[in-house]
């Protein structure tokens, strides 16, 4: 089965905030987030994703309503577990949602949600999205006690975080191909959909072709960089291509 992939738009959001943050009811504000989506969906994208940040730095609260409201695929939210950032998913009901942690001074993502440490405050959050139609995913290393404590916990999915394999190469991205092939074989056998993210790329995801059972990729800052050149819908369109060649 072809995988899915899912594209992040956020750093759409963060080329729109660096020039209107402060004057978001401006006329010409741009670039268009709904427009970029619609974009990636042209190119092959089978779900959009956004990171709704506490400081909001790149997407915003409209943001997530007005994708909801009109992608024509499912919306993935990337979400912490500050209670504001809670309330609105449950208000919004995006079709997935993804838990992460999350660090104020983080440039992006850094590392996987310690889901054993934190699992009685995430078990509610998660029944209570899911009570409203959202699938839960969470965005994990691959450890085998936060795989299963994924599973225990109630999530529908998990994402791997596949940073520290793009950041390595060689000996290292081999070892780091053995822990997520690992972490997705035991997953897959809890019942759990299996999802990668972070740092993805044209030249490292043959790399990531070892990894059994995976379901979606999400990929964002390598598609944004690439569109700069070449325009979303191709770059999503390339990157769909690169996935059939390393199927």
């Amino acid at each position: 089965m072809m995988q899915r992939l899912g594209v992040n738009i956020d750093h759409v959001a963060t080329l729109r905030q660096a020039r209107y943050r402060l004057n978001p009811g401006a006329p010409q504000v741009e670039p268009d987030i709904l427009l970029a989506a619609q974009e990636a969906v042209a190119g092959g994208a089978d779900s959009i994703t956004v990171h709704l940040r506490e400081d909001r730095r790149h997407i915003i609260d409209a943001d997530v309503a007005l994708l909801k409201r009109e992608l024509s695929v499912p919306m993935n939210l990337e979400m912490g577990l500050s209670t504001g950032i809670v309330e609105l998913a449950l208000a919004t009901a995006p079709d997935y949602a993804c838990m992460v942690p999350e660090n104020r001074q983080e440039v992006t993502t850094e590392g996987g949600l310690d889901v054993a440490g934190r699992a009685a405050e995430l078990k509610p959050v998660i029944a209570r999205l899911q009570g409203g139609g959202t699938r839960v995913s969470l965005f994990i290393d691959p450890v085998e006690s936060q795989v299963r404590a994924a599973a225990e916990v109630g999530a529908d999915m998990i994402e791997l975080h596949t940073g520290t394999f793009a950041n390595h190469t060689g000996s290292a991205r081999a070892d780091e191909v053995r822990r997520l092939a690992a972490g997705a074989q035991l997953a897959h056998s809890l019942g759990l959909q299996v999802n990668a993210g972070h740092g993805l790329t044209h030249e490292n995801l043959p790399d990531l072709a070892a990894v059994p059972h995976l379901v979606e990729l999400n990929v964002g800052h390598h598609l944004v960089a690439r569109a700069l050149t070449q325009g979303l819908r191709a770059a999503v369109a390339s990157f769909r291509q690169r996935m059939r060649e390393c199927a």
